[in-house]
């Protein structure tokens, strides 16, 4: 949800198939055939299981109705095709709806290894997987109720929830440091990083305290949270969140663990 962007998504035809290139093909299947590897002994058990009832193809890229056909019986969730770009106020309206925003783009292969913007391997392979399980299923779409009734300012806030969750967020299993967060399992670098480095801080997880870090998008992150089950989501899901905003506005933000992005000469 960036200003601007140079991809634009794919329109469905009248049967709500997306007509996709071979190249883009060619680029999901060499991202998962990757990605799948990269990801063992790494991702959490709930993951691996949403990411078998899924069984994405891995020679192309999958129909949303493909997706929705697991993704519904499951947890009543469906994925929804949206341009590259959305507002936050149809973001928050998505999740408030049980619908998770797809871009249906796909990175170009000048950006394989990375881009800012989340594209269909990130939405689908990401997240999906996750959205099947009940716990994870909830706390996704209590955070869009309440990112649809909360003011700008307190969005902001919010926003370092979800980063720190579902997109970056880690556990600490009985078989050792596990991901859950979509950000990390679609990236490579990420999923090495996030595991093995001993350069990022690990904490254990608190609202508040989550409320009160700052992040940047465009880096690998210096901190991360850990639940020790994907369970504990839910019952964040269950306190009073809002509440718990304030008290981190009140509170301040923490110092920034990265240094401030540079400005481009105009």
């Amino acid at each position: 949800m960036s200003k601007s962007s140079k991809y634009v998504s794919h329109q469905s035809d009248k049967d709500g198939f997306i007509h996709w290139s071979a190249e883009e093909n060619q680029i999901w299947s060499e991202l998962m055939q990757r990605q799948l590897s990269c990801i063992e002994g790494k991702a959490c058990d709930e993951y691996l299981d949403g990411l078998k009832k899924l069984n994405l193809p891995v020679d192309r890229i999958p129909q949303l109705a493909e997706v929705n056909a697991v993704l519904e019986p499951s947890t009543g969730w469906k994925v929804t095709e949206v341009p590259a770009l959305i507002s936050f106020d149809r973001f928050f309206q998505l999740l408030a709806n049980k619908e998770f925003p797809v871009a249906t783009f796909i990175r170009s292969r000048e950006e394989f290894d990375y881009l800012q913007e989340p594209d269909v391997f990130h939405e689908i392979f990401g997240h999906c997987a996750m959205l099947t399980h009940p716990a994870f299923a909830e706390f996704t779409h209590t955070y869009g109720k309440l990112g649809l009734a909360a003011s700008k300012e307190d969005r902001v806030y919010l926003a370092r929830l979800y980063w720190f969750t579902i997109e970056f967020g880690l556990l600490s299993s009985k078989d050792g440091l596990r991901i859950y967060g979509g950000g990390i399992l679609s990236s490579p670098g990420e999923t090495l990083y996030a595991i093995s480095s001993d350069v990022p801080d690990r904490k254990v997880f608190d609202v508040v305290d989550v409320l009160r870090t700052p992040y940047r998008i465009d880096i690998m992150q210096p901190v991360y949270f850990m639940i020790n089950s994907i369970n504990d989501l839910f019952d964040v899901s269950q306190l009073d969140l809002m509440a718990m905003v304030q008290q981190a506005r009140s509170l301040g933000l923490h110092a920034p663990k990265f240094p401030p992005k540079e400005k481009k000469a105009s």
